[in-house]
């Protein structure tokens, strides 16, 4: 009992924020920092922290879609797409957080699918190749996760 209690424990204090709260939209400077601290970081760290830039964005256009600001959330999905790429790219056996970061894509992918759902017909191409993408990446990482 007392293991499952740690494991929980330990689980919950690795999620990061934006994950945490779904439906709690970061700024644009949060996302900025994010995305500098990204950049700079190890290789090791960068799969993670992309999976969060990752997870904010798509908070992010959400918003946007709920606001009515279709071109906004249009650029966001775009900036899914290429840091879902870069996560690819700096993928590795030894990155840091790797079951996390795998948790979190799941969990964006899931969110993405139902923003798709609820998005106009003439906006659904641009989240099914978001989350088409997404699902890859994901796949990818799971594959990497148990090769450990």
């Amino acid at each position: 009992m007392r293991f499952v209690l740690v494991l929980t424990v330990a689980t919950l204090t690795g999620i990061p924020a934006f994950a945490a709260n779904p439906g709690k939209v970061p700024d644009m400077q949060a996302l900025t920092a994010l995305a500098a601290k990204a950049e700079q970081a190890t290789p090791k760290e960068r799969c993670y922290l992309y999976a969060e830039l990752v997870s904010g964005m798509t908070e992010l256009a959400s918003q946007q879609m709920s606001s009515g600001d279709t071109s906004a959330a249009a650029a966001s999905l775009k900036a899914i797409q290429s840091y879902s790429a870069k996560i690819h790219g700096d993928l590795t056996n030894n990155s840091k957080k790797l079951k996390d970061a795998q948790i979190i894509m799941r969990r964006t992918a899931f969110r993405l699918k139902d923003l798709m759902m609820n998005a106009s017909l003439d906006d659904r191409p641009a989240f099914e190749n978001t989350l088409k993408q997404l699902d890859q990446v994901q796949s990818q990482m799971m594959l990497t996760v148990f090769q450990k």
